[in-house]
């Protein structure tokens, strides 16, 4: 587990973070987030699952940082989503794609995840995991979640992204931990 010191850093397996402010992230979050994806994880260090996403974003809301994800209600990291208070988000160098590969087309129901996709799970902070290989961690305190309606899609083509009508569920998420 880190352990946060005196100069705002904190050591995990692999290497030293530091906390900063989430408004220190210069990175394109359409890029960070549509093309080099992130994981997204919840749960505890001794039973945890996380998977690959592409979807998402990162704002302001009601006067607070946020991060917004969406999960498909057959996903098995939704359970442990659904049954924590705290999730992260973890962006990853390129040289790390086979991994996120493995988490976004195996299920934690089936393989252990960490193990087959070679990454190193920590506790960031009471009830927020990381990775030690990530590049940036980004911890989440669940504010909101609202289930995706169609009858809300104004475009039409919406709903050609979901043949088997198995719409996501969104989840909002207060960034109160952000480690680089």
């Amino acid at each position: 587990m880190p352990r946060m010191n005196g100069n705002n850093s904190a050591t995990g397996p692999g290497g030293l973070f530091t906390a900063v402010d989430p408004s220190v992230l210069t990175d394109n979050v359409f890029r960070l987030i549509g093309e080099d994806w992130m994981l997204i994880t919840a749960g505890t260090p001794d039973r945890f699952n996380m998977m690959t996403a592409s979807w998402g974003g990162l704002g302001v809301l009601w006067n607070r940082k946020v991060c917004f994800c969406v999960i498909r209600p057959q996903r098995y990291t939704r359970q442990f989503v659904e049954e924590a208070d705290w999730f992260s988000l973890s962006f990853f160098p390129e040289k790390y794609r086979r991994a996120l590969d493995v988490c976004g087309t195996r299920s934690g129901r089936e393989i252990d995840k960490a193990k087959a996709s070679g990454l190193t799970v920590f506790e960031v902070a009471p009830g927020v995991l990381g990775f030690a290989e990530a590049r940036w961690i980004l911890g989440c305190r669940k504010i909101y979640f609202q289930d995706l309606d169609p009858v809300h899609f104004l475009d039409p083509t919406i709903e050609k992204m979901y043949p088997q009508r198995d719409y996501h569920r969104m989840y909002i998420g207060e960034i109160t931990h952000c480690l680089r």
